[in-house]
């Protein structure tokens, strides 16, 4: 199981709270360097973890929330960031301290809704208090625990992560379950170009061939260029056809028009992204003007080709159907957008496949909320290329709204 499918938990608090001590004891192995002076974690540090019975899950430990100088700042601006990526937040407070910095977190977690447990460590130095207890309880933990180094005993912590993580964290749908079923065929396209990875497949299609296998489907994988011969030399038929998006003119030329036809980035923006939201931006790609200011949102960071498709190929695309003067920013990773989310006409999302559908919902959000069009790069792509209502199909069949966008 890929990252992107964990639930991921972080653990907050103040600085020599021994959130990294309780880290490596979750763990069962020292993962983050614990010392006695504070502010000993920089950056968030990341650990996948088994939990028994659950399964598995990313541990990630946090810089306190309390560092100090100008460095410390930087680090406090990394820890209120690892906020947006998880789904449950363990919160670590020392004898019975309970202020504005834990507020400060509880709020941020409320606003992420993000459920939190709360930890009193270092019992062997003080027991917990009633008040502080009541406290914590009133600021919505969901369990108040105790733990100490000296025993180690994190069966309790264990027991309550199982109980209070999101079920919609560990629970995994099927990407195209909804289109298909048992005997039915898919043809995969999967071109082998310049971005193509040395000697393997990207993500998306990996993903694709075992959620096929696992609906007692047949999948057939091929080359953009073995499309027509195929077709035409085994009178096969398939149930649907999930192609890469750079190819949807070619696709869209070889697969007779009533065999159903998306992207790999569609799949995922129906998998884990916000769909009807990416349904209604689209279209607004016609109502760019000039000078508009259009915002890329690439979840993984890689090589760039000098035909990238992020950079280079949407950027121009859009440019040539809109024929207005626009300015593409582009962002990698999870890092944090420029300015504000009003100075951007539009929004355009990665498939996300190397994030979490927390982590890419939380991307997204701040645009919604703001009434800025949000798409997907398989959607922009489609769209610009005249296959949009083709390729959204087969998943807006299955959506609760209406198809009046058709």
């Amino acid at each position: 199981m890929g990252r992107e499918r964990r639930p991921h938990i972080g653990i907050f608090g103040r600085r020599n709270n021994g959130k990294s001590t309780l880290i490596n004891f979750l763990a069962g192995q020292d993962i983050a360097i614990v010392s006695d002076v504070a502010g000993t974690t920089t950056d968030p540090v990341k650990k996948s973890f088994e939990i028994t019975g659950f399964g598995p899950v990313i541990l990630i430990d946090t810089a306190g929330i309390d560092d100090t100088g100008e460095l410390g700042k930087k680090r406090i601006l990394k820890t209120n960031q690892a906020i947006k990526t998880i789904d449950l937040a363990i919160l670590v407070i020392t004898k019975n301290t309970f202020g504005d910095f834990e507020e400060g977190l509880i709020e941020k977690f409320k606003k992420q809704d993000v459920p939190f447990i709360a930890v009193h460590n270092k019992e062997d130095l003080e027991l917990l208090h009633q008040e502080t207890l009541g406290k914590l309880n009133e600021a919505g933990a969901k369990e108040v625990l105790h733990f100490n180094s000296l025993n180690g005993d994190i069966e309790p912590i264990v027991k309550s992560i199982k109980k209070t993580i999101p079920e919609s964290a560990f629970t995994t749908p099927s990407l195209l379950g909804d289109l298909i079923s048992y005997g039915d065929i898919v043809l995969l396209i999967t071109p082998i170009d310049i971005e193509a990875p040395e000697g393997r497949l990207i993500l998306p299609q990996v993903q694709a061939i075992r959620d096929i296998l696992d609906n007692d489907a047949i999948c057939i994988v091929l080359k953009e260029r073995e499309v027509d011969a195929f077709l035409r030399k085994t009178g096969i038929k398939p149930k649907l056809v999930v192609t890469d998006s750079q190819v949807f003119l070619k696709a869209g030329a070889s697969i007779p028009s009533d065999i159903a036809l998306t992207s790999f980035s569609i799949m995922l923006a129906h998998f884990k992204g916000n769909f009807s939201a990416y349904l209604q931006g689209t279209p607004k790609i016609s109502e760019l003007k000039d000078g508009d200011k259009i915002l890329l949102l690439e979840s993984c960071t890689h090589h760039t080709s000098c035909d990238d498709i992020g950079r280079v190929k949407i950027p121009r695309w859009i440019s040539n159907y809109t024929g207005k003067q626009l300015e593409f920013v582009v962002i990698a990773g999870l890092d944090e957008i420029p300015g504000e989310i009003s100075d951007y006409a539009l929004l355009i999302q990665c498939g996300g496949c190397m994030i979490t559908p927390k982590q890419l919902g939380n991307r997204l959000q701040p645009a919604i909320d703001a009434g800025i069009p949000v798409t997907n790069y398989g959607m922009a792509i489609a769209y610009v290329q005249g296959i949009y209502n083709r390729a959204v199909a087969p998943f807006a069949k299955i959506e609760d709204s209406s198809l009046d966008y058709l």
